[in-house]
């Protein structure tokens, strides 16, 4: 006879999402309460408390809810603890989601038919939009339709990611077949300084990407505890030389390459740490930045800010002003 095995009957979920968690105590209810009222409900939610040290991992334990698992580690960095969360994974598809951000409620529906349509790429990402207080910044993507819910394969990822990115951390999904080849998050780039974005290279080159710009993902942009604030000298940045030889023969790749440089060197410009700021700036092709963004380079640190308190101000009045549009 027959006979069916106990381990048998262990259904594998669609989805594995993967939260990192690190003092959201104010944010991280709300996160979980957004995956959990999808409309698409096949999913176990893996959340990896990364050393709190506040009331964070005291809240997840208090959600009432068999999806969800709760693993607590050494604080040693958002990319580790998402590095920790993959080898957890029961699904092939991994969702991400950091603690303080939200999905819309067809989020996870909009991921699977993305899948479903597209099933060769080797990452999904949703449009999202940005929320400082109370206003909403919709992102841009240049090269890609604009008619309502389009989805399709990115002709080039990296043209169409020099104003927002294609691929954002809380908005995407990859198999972890194409992890397994591609690499894990890099963990010698700490505190938040470019391990998504270094993932999201090393994928984008070699496989098709597939891209949804239905807006189900919220990148709230407050100020408290987020991973950016961090003293910018104490931070290991992506090593963007790395793909110049690539760049050679890619000129969308080279642009995107000298924007996230202007990125960066606006940062170290800030802290006044202006050797690594001409570092990154005598690796740029100026002519692959706006004028916007060449009149800020040549800003001093009290300069850039007087620009940086003026955007604030403009943004919280609900007026958009980005060196990147």
């Amino acid at each position: 006879m027959f006979q069916i095995q106990e381990s048998q009957l262990i259904m594998t979920p669609f989805f594995s999402i993967i939260i990192p968690l690190y003092n959201k105590e104010k944010h991280i209810k709300t996160t979980i309460e957004s995956v959990l009222a999808q409309t698409f409900q096949d999913f176990e939610i893996l959340v990896v408390n990364d050393g709190a040290t506040d009331k964070s991992r005291t809240i997840v334990e208090d959600i009432t809810d068999g999806r969800i698992q709760l693993f607590s580690i050494e604080n040693q960095g958002v990319s580790y603890a998402r590095n920790y969360g993959i080898e957890k994974v029961s699904s092939n598809l991994i969702v991400f989601l950091d603690a303080d951000d939200l999905w819309t409620t067809e989020h996870l529906e909009n991921l699977k038919k993305l899948y479903e349509t597209f099933p060769n790429c080797g990452l999904y990402a949703t449009a999202y939009v940005k929320k400082s207080n109370q206003t909403i910044i919709p992102s841009v993507y240049p090269n890609i339709p604009t008619i309502k819910n389009w989805m399709g394969i990115v002709d080039d990822y990296f043209k169409s990611s020099v104003i927002n990115s294609v691929a954002w951390t809380s908005a995407v999904m990859i198999p972890k077949s194409i992890i397994d080849v591609v690499g894990n998050f890099n963990e010698n780039i700490t505190l938040g300084a470019g391990e998504d974005t270094d993932l999201w290279i090393r994928i984008a080159l070699k496989h098709p990407v597939a891209f949804s710009n239905k807006a189900t993902a919220i990148h709230n942009l407050h100020t408290d505890n987020r991973i950016s604030n961090s003293n910018t000298n104490q931070r290991n940045f992506i090593n963007l030389d790395v793909y110049e030889n690539a760049a050679k023969s890619n000129p969308s790749l080279k642009k995107y390459l000298d924007l996230n440089r202007f990125s960066i060197a606006i940062q170290y410009k800030l802290v006044g740490n202006d050797e690594k700021a001409k570092h990154l700036i005598d690796a740029m092709n100026v002519a692959n930045l706006n004028a916007k963004q060449r009149a800020l380079l040549k800003l001093n640190r009290t300069g850039l800010k007087v620009a940086l308190k003026v955007k604030s101000k403009l943004q919280n009045s609900g007026i958009l002003w980005s060196s990147f549009r």
